[in-house]
């Protein structure tokens, strides 16, 4: 009996021991932490066309408001706003009374130098009295003219009529004009490059218009103009875009986003979703895998958005293993694995 205690002691013991082990074991298995599962691409490179785009606002080509020398009573308006006129149209009739009287003496000028000029032939008129007369009707010439421009107001150039600002039978003073009329075909905008890139603007480029009266679409301008001289404030230069316009669909005041392509180049190209914002601040990161399973946090700078990709300016290479799913659980050096 006592020799049964005993074997029972024994096993008692051994059972013990045995439990204890594997308490330590589960407990070291517990300790051991899980290496995160995440999904991983290679970086890789391609041509990236160099666009900016500038803002600006559509403004005509060209500005003339039709007003009269003088004052004077408007006989007639020949045009409303919105009318499309054309060179040389009649837009309004001033009071004609001087216009009249400097005819009459335009006419009784040039019969009187007619008659001279036979008597200077025959030596019957001095070279003197011939020149004054010839002076005196050129001098007459040119204030019939003047006046006959500023009686009959025409458009100077094809356009649009913006403003009408008086009505037939008003006494136009000159304090404002008669009619404003703009050229829109074609249009312009003024937009203010970086310095940076000087040397690669010239006459004739080509521009993107894009405009907020016409979501889907594109219009084509180029550089009409590139201003000599570079502001020491703002390091840009004044470049004059004109677009022709010929269907007249953009208008003087539209808003416009101006865009350009500066070459090419050579950068790294990864899917958006591999891209980790910063809270509370505009840094961007991307974690790359390392040799032995970690990651880094590396912080990248991005350049332009291609639909769900991202120019990387710098921050990771070509070749770099970067992960595009799993990140939310991530920290700097952690340990991962890759899911197959």
């Amino acid at each position: 009996m006592k020799y049964n205690k005993t074997i029972f002691a024994a096993l008692a013991l051994l059972l013990l021991v045995a439990c204890s082990n594997n308490d330590k074991k589960t407990e070291q298995t517990a300790q051991q932490p899980v290496a995160l599962v995440v999904s991983v691409i290679t970086a890789t490179a391609e041509d990236v066309e160099v666009t900016n785009t500038f803002t600006s606002n559509i403004e005509p080509y060209a500005i003339n408001n039709i007003v009269s020398q003088t004052a004077g009573r408007i006989v007639s308006i020949q045009a409303e706003v919105g009318d499309k006129v054309r060179k040389g149209q009649l837009l309004a009739k001033m009071d004609d009374v001087n216009l009249s009287k400097t005819r009459m003496q335009y006419v009784n000028d040039s019969t009187e130098l007619s008659r001279l000029t036979e008597l200077y032939k025959i030596g019957a008129v001095s070279q003197a009295d011939y020149d004054l007369a010839k002076m005196g009707l050129e001098i007459t010439k040119k204030t019939y003219n003047n006046l006959l421009e500023n009686t009959y107001l025409r458009s100077p150039i094809n356009g649009v009529v913006t403003a009408r600002n008086y009505d037939k039978g008003d006494m136009y003073s000159m304090a404002l004009p008669i009619f404003v009329v703009q050229q829109i075909t074609p249009v312009k905008m003024l937009i203010n490059i970086s310095e940076s890139y000087f040397t690669q603007v010239h006459e004739g480029m080509e521009f993107d218009i894009e405009v907020e009266a016409y979501p889907e679409e594109q219009f084509k301008g180029k550089i009409n103009l590139i201003y000599p001289t570079v502001s020491a404030t703002t390091h840009t230069f004044p470049v004059e875009v004109i677009s022709q316009n010929t269907d007249q669909r953009l208008r003087p005041g539209m808003f416009a986003r101006v865009t350009a392509s500066f070459g090419v180049n050579h950068r790294v190209v990864v899917p958006d979703v591999a891209v980790v914002k910063q809270q509370g601040s505009g840094e961007h990161f991307i974690y790359v895998l390392q040799p032995d399973n970690t990651v880094s946090y590396t912080k990248v700078e991005l350049g332009r958005r291609m639909g769900n990709r991202y120019e990387i300016v710098s921050g990771i290479n070509e070749g770099d293993v970067i992960v595009t799913e799993g990140q939310a659980r991530l920290k700097n050096g952690v340990e991962v694995q890759v899911k197959k």
